[in-house]
């Protein structure tokens, strides 16, 4: 169960940075702990695995009190409590510092969305203007922001949704195409490129992956990134019967990367942001005590792209 209560503010403790949380964003991770589904998390927990704020304690860390930062990732609201809070204790490591202006509700949709769209797409698949792009779960906050990214860098993009009912969402994101997901699209996919797309990112997971790899032409890439369908693991996969020949499968989740890199890439997307080259998809932003509320609204899918919670601290 999910619910607000008073704990004391984190001891400072070497190496870690405590930070003044001003907003958070909400990830499927977080429902999928909440719900039992994280064998290692340890309860009562402080969930959230990405938060923004001003640091307020450096912990003899090379940052300044009063600094902008966000931190994500790196066991945060797992092995130790996160960002549902108005002060957290995080490792140096999994916290970046950002120079920006932009309002702390539109910051804080940034991090683990954005840092985990640019991973799969730039570090994973090394996406090239030219290509073609289809991203399965396209109304997903990661989905939406890849979008965003890839239209930026000159490439043709599909997506999918399983409502027709979102697509004019899709295409005000810059999506080219739109396609209805059935769970198998292998043959629309084809009518819209023939010969398959050159680059697909997996959101849904396990349970249209199959499909997935059979979209995709020969020496193309998928990169399995999500969960959105709710099934972590795929029954009897066979490699030389369900991966195409030729066909290259790859994955990405953040916490493989560097904070150097992570922070560089960051900026440039705060920035990006900032200049109106992206779209930071703010779907609703609610109050911090509206928590379970917003747990309801992102269980029930009710919406797309990112749900946000303010913290006034």
């Amino acid at each position: 169960m999910l619910q607000l209560e008073a704990i004391p503010v984190p001891e400072p403790r070497a190496g870690w940075v405590r930070i003044r949380v001003r907003a958070f964003g909400l990830n499927r991770s977080e429902l999928y702990t909440r719900q039992g589904h994280s064998p290692s998390v340890r309860f009562p927990r402080v969930l959230g695995i990405e938060c923004v704020g001003v640091v307020d304690d450096a912990g003899g860390t090379d940052l300044t009190p009063g600094q902008t930062v966000a931190a994500l990732m790196g066991e945060m609201g797992r092995a130790y409590d996160g960002g549902y809070a108005e002060y957290t204790l995080v490792p140096r490591d999994r916290v970046l510092p950002v120079r920006t202006e932009l309002p702390w509700d539109v910051l804080a949709a940034l991090p683990e969305t954005w840092l985990t769209a640019w991973g799969s797409l730039v570090d994973a698949m090394d996406v090239q203007a030219g290509q073609t792009l289809l991203i399965r779960g396209g109304t997903s906050s990661v989905g939406m922001a890849a979008a965003s990214l890839a239209k930026e860098r000159g490439l043709r993009v599909l997506a999918t949704t399983r409502g027709a009912a979102k697509a004019d969402a899709l295409r005000a994101n810059g999506v080219d195409d739109v396609v209805v997901d059935t769970g198998q699209i292998v043959e629309e996919v084809a009518r819209v490129v023939p010969g398959g797309v050159d680059a697909l990112l997996e959101l849904i997971g396990p349970v249209t992956l199959r499909d997935s790899l059979r979209a995709v032409r020969p020496r193309g890439i998928v990169c399995h990134t999500g969960l959105l369908g709710n099934v972590w693991v795929m029954d009897r996969f066979e490699p030389l019967e369900d991966i195409p020949s030729t066909v290259r499968l790859t994955t990405y989740h953040s916490g493989t990367t560097s904070a150097e890199r992570s922070t560089a890439a960051l900026q440039e997307i705060v920035d990006g942001v900032a200049a109106g080259r992206y779209r930071p998809n703010v779907e609703r932003v609610f109050r911090f005590e509206e928590i379970a509320a917003a747990h309801r609204f992102m269980e029930e899918d009710l919406g797309s792209g990112k749900l946000v919670v303010a913290v006034d601290a």
